[in-house]
């Protein structure tokens, strides 16, 4: 009989301090300065492919963990660093995902590799879905492809909102609607390879956190790209849209199923900062002297530790059982990988909100780094799926029925 037990094994650790390592050392003493210039940390990307931690081989290593825990693991510790360098690291992943989900093996093959470029030229790549008039609800995107059968291509139009890395990256993969009656049923995902004429992005938003982070809104116009980057294939999406047609159940649609991969490490992503933020507080409620004591003895403030570390822990344990159900291929039937984001993101507000107070006014200043924290954290409550629509997902999952 197996005995069930939650400790790491020997290469789970050797990743967890390997990350940490570089967390330590080269995001979080450059974290303040890019989060005041809001650019891409493109040196810290190229020192990250140098040593291995920004490729398709690392992500492939962390996939093939038969746990799921690799993944979530190395995001904590990266994101325990700085969550807009994080994200500059691994925003490109979001992209990959939609290419494994969605894609062939030889589509993986041919633009994987392109989405993160090479240790002396790294790339960054963009999953565009969201759009100004469909966020949550991704049935009314309005973003067309339609195929021109004479060349041979796909033609795009329309626009994507907030999308990560949009503009700067080399790869692009666009969610687009191919029969907008169908709703999201009929949408299916492309690539845009490097260079395709008609996408741009006019300017880089402006943002409360995640500023090392480009974000931007994309724009395509009449954008052709030739028929193999259609993401399945042709043959594979007519058949999904004739089942779609006939009322046949479908297995997902192009923008849900990359969210449902990637839903546990976005709550993994969330830990790093509320850890980072809970373990300073931690260090200055122990060294902070008020009435001739540390602050921590004070009843209120030792409580209020001790409720961030269990809820950081509480929320821990929802993402790895989501990622380890995501990578044994286990149903999500009570809302699992939501329920693991939901958890995390909130706990990210509360825990750093909670460091700023604890901090009194000094957390207020940017002399301590629990203020970009806090900054930070609000978006986990609000991207790949809003508190609301966590909750929306996990109200479906357990009562079967159509909540709205």
């Amino acid at each position: 009989m197996v005995e069930f037990s939650l400790d790491l094994n020997e290469e789970q650790r050797d990743l967890r301090d390997w990350v940490h390592g570089f967390a330590a050392e080269v995001v979080r003493p450059a974290a303040a300065e890019w989060d005041a210039r809001e650019e891409t940390p493109w040196p810290v990307i190229q020192e990250a492919a140098k040593v291995g931690l920004y490729g398709f081989e690392f992500l492939a290593t962390c996939w093939a963990d038969p746990t799921g825990l690799s993944l979530p693991i190395a995001s904590e510790e990266l994101f325990w660093g700085d969550a807009g360098i994080g994200l500059s690291l691994f925003g490109t992943s979001l992209a990959v995902a939609a290419i494994y989900g969605a894609g062939t093996p030889d589509q993986l093959v041919e633009w994987v590799p392109q989405c993160f470029g090479d240790v002396d030229s790294p790339a960054v790549a963009a999953f565009c879905s969201t759009e100004p008039e469909a966020g949550s609800d991704v049935a009314a995107m309005r973003t067309r492809a339609s195929y021109d059968e004479a060349t041979d291509e796909w033609v795009l139009r329309g626009q994507k909102a907030y999308a990560t890395n949009g503009g700067i990256a080399g790869v692009h993969v666009v969610i687009a609607s191919v029969e907008p009656e169908l709703g999201s049923r009929g949408q299916a995902a492309f690539v845009v390879p490097p260079g395709t004429a008609g996408l741009s992005a006019t300017r880089k938003l402006r943002k409360l956190g995640l500023r090392a982070s480009h974000t931007a809104d994309v724009f395509l116009d009449e954008v052709r790209v030739p028929g193999r980057c259609l993401l399945g294939g042709k043959e594979a999406l007519d058949e999904r849209l004739a089942r779609a047609r006939s009322g046949q159940r479908s297995s997902g649609q192009a923008a849900m199923r990359t969210f449902e991969l990637s839903r546990p490490t976005v709550g993994a992503q969330a830990l790093g900062v509320a850890r980072a933020a809970y373990e300073y507080a931690l260090d200055y409620a122990k060294e902070r002297v008020q009435f001739g004591r540390p602050i921590i003895t004070n009843q209120a403030v030792a409580f209020t530790l001790a409720d961030m570390k269990m809820e950081i822990d509480a929320a821990r344990l929802l993402v790895w059982r989501a990622s380890w159900m995501g990578r044994n291929n286990r149903p999500f039937t009570a809302g699992e990988g939501s329920m693991s984001k939901l958890k995390a993101g909130e706990v990210a507000v509360s825990v750093t909100e909670k460091a700023v107070q604890l901090l009194g006014g000094a957390g207020f200043l940017r002399d301590h780094p629990v203020e970009r924290w806090y900054r930070d954290a609000k978006i986990y409550t609000i991207f790949e799926g809003t508190s609301e629509i966590q909750r929306l997902v996990i109200s479906r999952a357990i009562s079967g029925m159509q909540i709205r």
